[in-house]
């Protein structure tokens, strides 16, 4: 059974760092791109970051862009999000994403609190 587990986030003040970890099981995670996505309060799910499965490209929403970096580590089934300067607007529950042309599987998510 495929599982994607989120893991890393928490309370922090404004200005600070965050690495979320996203440790899939049971799929070939070459064949997945994979994304990470938020959501806050009262609001839409919205894309934040995604790296591709085999060229490891990288695209950003605008409002991370220069502050959040994706990354994965195939040798540990795992996908990253660095997230430096963290803004208090930055705080949703983070989900990472993986999705191939068959199949497409979500975390359960990862609070991340941005409050001084």
């Amino acid at each position: 059974q495929v599982q994607l587990v989120e893991s890393g986030g928490g309370l922090v003040q404004p200005g600070a760092s965050l690495t979320l970890s996203c440790a899939a099981s049971a799929l070939t995670f070459s064949n997945y791109v994979k994304r990470w996505y938020r959501q806050a309060p009262g609001k839409e799910r919205e894309f934040v970051a995604i790296i591709t499965s085999f060229a490891g490209d990288t695209n950003y929403a605008d409002s991370v862009k220069g502050r959040f970096t994706i990354s994965s580590d195939s040798a540990k089934n795992t996908v990253y999000l660095q997230m430096n300067s963290l803004k208090p607007e930055d705080t949703a529950v983070y989900h990472c994403n993986m999705r191939s042309s068959y199949a497409d599987y979500w975390g359960q998510g990862t609070q991340v609190t941005v409050s001084s």
